[in-house]
């Protein structure tokens, strides 16, 4: 048998008894010399022991000890959360759905890394026992996790709103069911208003049987708020009454600026006798034509005064309005005579001779036409529908919760309405009878057009006024230079012939 490898055989198991004379083992991993009787030289050394709690990778025997323990434990799977989709069971033919379910058209399906996404996307974190005891050693109980219901955008909304309100929240509570306007602002009434459970959050949170302790704070402002009685409707009349005065002052403000427009824009003498100016210019222009003869003109041709230009193409019809509705001073007036005028627009001396007054600063009558062509009669209609429509929802909560404050509060705002009403009807009269003062159908033309063409033509003509003052102001220096001129030119000349004759003497 020598020269031939006998195969050796694995030492005994742990347990077998030691035979007398043999060494004790090695510690488990150290391979064990030869005995010293062994006559095989050239056997291979044995297989190292197997450690406790170590299996064979090659064996289908498994070891004793912490892998035995994982096989037979495995960690539970995390519950996901779900995607709420719209399944669909059977697929119409023709869709992308039915052409994938062909064989031949069968797209691969992605390798999904489960791990990851149940680390990404499980409803609660799910944590080891050997992390959660090398990190956190001797804790053993782990923090309760806050529960969210709501939307997480509109529960961080609410959440800042919350903070920003700073009061807690039986506070909150009581104020809105006692409406105490001494407690919460405007403001803070309408983003409560705005956060208000909506139908769905409300069978939401109805429907949620866990510790409602841990709960978000939005989902806990929910409740609160769902122990009130219609919560929405009272904070919308906790907001009606707080605005409610200072909506009925602007209203009013508004209503007395078209009234104050309107009668100061009808007894304008200045404005009259612009207007009369404006047609007998427009009838001289016109004189022999179709358009001439005119007892009256549109309000909207009052914008074409500066389209026409006069002939030499340096003023037009405003410039010269305003010119002739200046008092000029009498030394300006004979720098440019009436003959002159009469050349480039055709009109009638006799006309151009008659004295005017001065009514250049006819828009210092209209103090409150520009603040009124700003307002639209529709929307103070809408203005007053929705107080109307404030009242009756006060009424009705008053009828259902009786709460008194409210009932002093109705009676002193159905006085300011009927004098509201009153008012409304009295403007509403007032704005067509401007139309009609400039001949003008109500229908066709409106308060706000009317109101918008007057401060149109104001503003031009404050400009070519101001145009013709600034010309005015050059055409005096240049005259007073020309006869700076003139006149250093004779003292010029009499100094020359004075010197002429001086030398002649001599």
């Amino acid at each position: 048998m020598t020269g031939k490898k006998v195969p050796v055989p694995p030492p005994p198991p742990p347990q077998a008894p030691k035979p007398p004379g043999v060494v004790p083992p090695k510690p488990p991993g150290v391979v064990p010399p030869p005995p010293p009787s062994s006559k095989i030289s050239n056997a291979p050394a044995p297989p190292p022991l197997l450690g406790r709690g170590r299996g064979n990778a090659t064996g289908p025997t498994k070891g004793r000890g912490i892998g035995l323990a994982q096989q037979s434990n495995p960690p539970k799977k995390a519950s996901l959360k779900p995607l709420h989709w719209v399944k669909v069971t059977r697929a119409m033919q023709g869709s992308l759905w039915a052409d994938a379910q062909k064989q031949g058209n069968q797209a691969r399906a992605p390798d999904i890394d489960l791990s990851e996404l149940e680390s990404l996307f499980s409803t609660a974190v799910v944590t080891s026992t050997s992390e959660k005891g090398a990190t956190r050693r001797g804790s053993a109980i782990n923090k309760p996790e806050i529960v969210h219901l709501v939307d997480m955008r509109r529960a961080n909304n609410c959440e800042i709103m919350l903070t920003k309100i700073k009061m807690p929240l039986p506070d909150m509570i009581n104020a809105i069911l006692a409406l105490d306007t001494s407690v919460l602002d405007n403001d803070q009434v309408e983003n409560l208003i705005k956060f208000c459970p909506t139908k769905e959050e409300i069978e939401m949170l109805k429907g949620y049987n866990g510790n409602k302790e841990m709960l978000g704070k939005c989902e806990q402002f929910f409740l609160e708020l769902m122990k009130v009685p219609r919560v929405e409707a009272k904070l919308r009349v906790f907001a009606f009454r707080i605005t409610f005065s200072t909506q009925v002052d602007e209203l009013r403000t508004n209503l007395t600026t078209i009234n104050d427009a309107t009668k100061e824009v009808k007894e304008s003498l200045k404005l009259r006798q612009i207007m009369q100016t404006i047609l007998t210019l427009g009838n001289a222009l016109n004189q022999g034509t179709a358009r001439g003869s005119a007892v009256g003109f549109r309000l909207d041709s009052l914008l074409k005064l500066s389209d026409t230009r006069a002939r030499n193409n340096k003023m037009t019809l405003m410039h010269y309005l305003c010119k002739i509705s200046n008092c000029l001073s009498l030394e300006l007036t004979k720098t440019d005579t009436t003959d002159n005028n009469a050349r480039i627009f055709q009109i009638p001396q006799s006309f151009l001779l008659r004295k005017c007054l001065n009514f250049l600063i006819f828009d210092k009558d209209l103090i409150y036409l520009e603040a009124a062509s700003k307002i639209q009669l529709k929307l103070l209609m809408e203005e007053m529908q929705a107080i109307n429509k404030g009242l009756e929802k006060v009424e009705q909560e008053l009828a259902a919760s009786k709460v008194m404050a409210l009932k002093s509060f109705l009676d002193a705002a159905e006085a300011e309405v009927r004098s509201l009403i009153s008012l409304y009807a009295e403007v509403g009269r007032n704005a067509d009878s401007l139309a009609q003062y400039f001949g003008e159908d109500p229908a066709r033309c409106p308060f706000e057009q009317v109101t918008s063409i007057l401060v149109i033509f104001v503003n031009m003509f404050k400009k070519s006024r101001d145009e013709n003052a600034r010309n005015a102001e050059a055409e005096k220096k240049k005259l007073e230079k020309e006869k700076e001129k003139a006149s250093y030119l004779c003292e010029f000349q009499g100094l020359g012939a004075f010197v002429l004759i001086s030398s002649e003497n001599v």
